[in-house]
């Protein structure tokens, strides 16, 4: 179903970019220059009826986001306008529609991607918070390979050396202290290495979220610390024990996290099975959760 917006961009990349667009331009008009925005009256081939006024960019290979030729048609965004100028595009010989991740499947074909860009662009496309655009962004620009790069010069640099001194140590007086500052070298590097992989953790808590078990004795305020954070209410609040007896859950962005709490049944000794089933799910969310909330009514304990 197309959705309603103000501008909708149909993009089309392949060899035949060029040529269908100007089967969409008015007979006799040429094609815009490369990256100039240009108005233009888009019409069916078939008909000749007009379909819209938009913006049309040309983008011809290897300078493009999929290293093909690209063509990006800035239409209305209705419903009906996206609906005709597609149906107008897939009339065309050689055209059909992009497979989902199709575009960014042939940037990493043509070499414009490699594979960890990719995924940090997947990863801005779903980005929820500020901390998983932050994160996605550096590594959709190519951070990861260039410390992976960083990384493989070192070390290939520190190979040649050790196969320097081993060939040729004795014969050629390689100076003694090489072999101590590939050792230095390589040291730096594999601590670099376990910082990295030991960092590994937070990003995933920054792609995925951290989730926060809510748990303590009933009525001790849970949902209602949950309906605070969550500035809704998500759950019940009752003054009757044992009115949650399922797990709730819900996201919320707290200070540019992405933050899964899950409010849990309050945990006593109950004859009840419902209530003791509730129990039971609240302590698998606490062996799931990443930060356990302990919620204990002060004057109740003090009592």
């Amino acid at each position: 179903m197309v959705r309603r917006v103000g501008v909708a961009v149909i993009r089309l990349s392949g060899p035949r970019a060029d040529l269908a667009l100007q089967r969409l331009l008015k007979p006799g008009r040429t094609l815009p220059q490369p990256r100039m925005a240009a108005l233009a009256s888009l019409r069916d081939p078939r008909s000749g009826e007009e379909l819209d006024r938009s913006l049309v960019l040309r983008f011809p290979g290897p300078a493009s986001f999929t290293g093909e030729d690209v063509v990006e048609l800035h239409v209305h965004g209705s419903p009906a306008t996206v609906r005709m100028t597609l149906d107008a595009l897939r009339a065309l010989p050689g055209l059909r529609p992009a497979e989902a991740g199709e575009f960014a499947m042939r940037a990493f074909h043509n070499g414009k991607l490699d594979l960890t860009e990719a995924e940090g662009l997947a990863d801005l496309l779903a980005a929820e918070t500020d901390a998983q655009r932050r994160q996605a962004l550096r590594q959709s620009g190519g951070e990861m390979r260039r410390r992976h790069e960083r990384w493989r010069g070192a070390l290939l640099r520190c190979l040649a050396a050790a196969e320097a001194i081993i060939d040729f140590g004795e014969d050629e007086d390689i100076a003694p202290d090489v072999a101590a500052d590939v050792r230095r070298q390589v040291a730096a590097v594999r601590a670099e290495l376990a910082r990295h992989v030991s960092s590994g953790r937070r990003g995933e808590l920054i792609r995925s979220g951290v989730k926060v078990a809510i748990v303590g004795p009933p009525n001790a305020g849970k949902s209602s610390l949950l309906n605070v954070l969550a500035a809704r209410e998500a759950a019940i609040v009752s003054p009757i024990p044992g009115t949650t007896r399922d797990a709730v859950e819900v996201s919320i962005e707290l200070e540019g996290f992405k933050v899964t709490l899950v409010d849990t049944a309050g945990l006593r000794e109950s004859a009840d099975a419902i209530e003791v089933a509730g129990m039971q799910r609240a302590r698998s969310a606490m062996r799931d959760a990443d930060i356990i909330a302990l919620v204990i009514d002060r004057r109740r304990s003090t009592a």
